[in-house]
């Protein structure tokens, strides 16, 4: 039976990563679990992990459920972080995001 699941965004830079999703989530990673691995919890049993891989960076698409997507874009244009404002997606709305390597980052909400 499965009890959980990380999502996993590779980066090339960790601090930078660390700093831009620090902003995203509103606090410091809750773990790190060894050199070159962070990870939030925001949940029981799920996460996002972000990677130091370089070779990899910039692949990565991370969907996060967010329950206020207007405070979310408040909250990233706030920290600096560009998009275009919610928009329709999937039958609801979701606000696109890029983390510094080009990684999508997609917030769900209504």
């Amino acid at each position: 039976m499965i009890v959980g699941i990380l999502a996993q965004s590779t980066v090339s830079d960790l601090r930078v990563a660390e700093r831009w999703y620090s902003d995203l989530f509103g606090r410091a990673p809750d773990a790190r679990p060894m050199d070159g691995l962070i990870e939030w919890h925001p949940g029981e049993g799920f996460g996002l992990q972000v990677w130091s891989e370089p070779d990899r960076a910039g692949g990565s698409t991370v969907v996060i459920e967010e329950t206020d997507l207007d405070a979310a874009a408040a909250r990233a244009t706030e920290h600096g972080i560009r998009h275009d404002g919610p928009g329709p997606g999937g039958g609801r709305r979701i606000l696109q995001l890029a983390d510094p390597d080009g990684n999508r980052v997609v917030l769900v909400g209504d």
